[in-house]
């Protein structure tokens, strides 16, 4: 069970994000818009019939989910994600802000944040199904160097690097097209990044697209930023240096702070400090490794600080955690 598959979510109305929705689907829409609805539930209940976490697809990025049995928040590092819920819902923190999604909505990441994430709504007889796909800021470059794409006015400010917006007809029959290549699989190699690149337009000409666009428009806020993140989660276990990555990323130390917490919610060393305490966890979890030596490998110097620090994030010391995610891990084991 990956520890990722809970890390994606999206606001509804009444929390945050919601007040960026577009408008709902026109009246003379709603026949069709509920009817495919109503497919995209019955293929991913197809294709995830007898699993319990993510089945990750035969299209690259691709992966739909089925949660029958939700346990505890899961800590996770969010990478640039489009998703969408069939059936359920579930919410996100990302630092103090909450954020929740349902089958009327979809969510972007833009860029990699660390969120706390739980499925809310699921159970045997009406399990959680969605769907995630993963961004490649490459593939949006190369929409927006097309000259043909309409353009759009981009402000040249950082914003939160996660939003919501209402699903509407268009972008969901690109999804249920790009779904039902799993029917003929002869055709994913040339279909599959032609629908891909259409979602892609879709995001950025809906609701808050704007934001896709400045992450990967050169000198942009929103890209400086984005490229700082990927500076310190290549270096995540090296000493932070913000000055390094100000001057990296072509901006001043406090320009890049205020910027940094705009997008991630959090300053550059509460970022890294998360990084690291997630890449242990995922160590001393899954990889089997020892306390001390996931410690050290994420560049804690210190065992004590490294326990206090985890059992500030996750709720409980290494050793607890790990007899508790066992548990539940064995709990939703066939």
């Amino acid at each position: 069970m990956d520890l990722n598959e809970h890390a994606v979510f999206e606001p509804a109305a009444g929390v945050a994000g919601a007040e960026h929705a577009a408008a709902p689907a026109q009246p003379d829409d709603g026949a069709r818009f509920d009817a495919m609805r109503h497919e995209l539930l019955q293929l991913i209940g197809r294709y995830t019939e007898g699993i319990e976490g993510t089945l990750e697809t035969a299209i690259e990025g691709l992966g739909v989910h089925r949660i029958t049995c939700p346990t505890g928040p899961k800590h996770a590092v969010q990478k640039p994600v489009f998703a969408v819920i069939a059936q359920g819902s579930k919410r996100v923190l990302i630092g103090d802000e909450v954020y929740e999604y349902d089958p009327m909505h979809y969510l972007v990441a833009s860029v990699d944040l660390p969120v706390v994430g739980k499925v809310m709504i699921a159970s045997p007889d009406a399990p959680y199904l969605g769907l995630r796909l993963e961004l490649d800021t490459r593939e949006i470059g190369a929409l927006i160097g097309d000259e043909d794409l309409p353009q759009a006015v981009v402000a040249d400010t950082a914003a939160r690097g996660m939003y919501v917006n209402r699903l509407d007809a268009a972008l969901l029959d690109a999804v249920l097209r790009l779904l039902r290549l799993h029917e003929t699989p002869r055709d994913i190699p040339i279909l599959a990044p032609m629908i891909r690149r259409e979602i892609l337009y879709r995001l950025l000409m809906n609701g808050q697209g704007a934001l896709l666009r400045q992450t990967v428009l050169q000198d942009s806020q929103m890209n400086r930023i984005a490229k700082a993140i990927r500076l310190m989660r290549d270096g995540y276990a090296q000493p932070l240096r913000v000055e390094d990555i100000a001057r990296d990323v072509h901006m001043s130390v406090s320009s890049l702070h205020h910027h940094f917490k705009l997008v991630t919610a959090m300053s550059p060393l509460q970022y890294q400090k998360n990084l690291r305490l997630q890449e242990a966890r995922r160590l001393i979890l899954t990889a089997d490794m020892s306390v001390a030596l996931a410690a050290h490998t994420v560049g804690y110097e210190s065992s004590s600080q490294f326990s206090r620090e985890y059992s500030r994030l996750f709720g409980a010391p290494p050793l607890r955690d790990k007899r508790r995610w066992q548990e539940e891990e064995a709990a939703v084991s066939p």
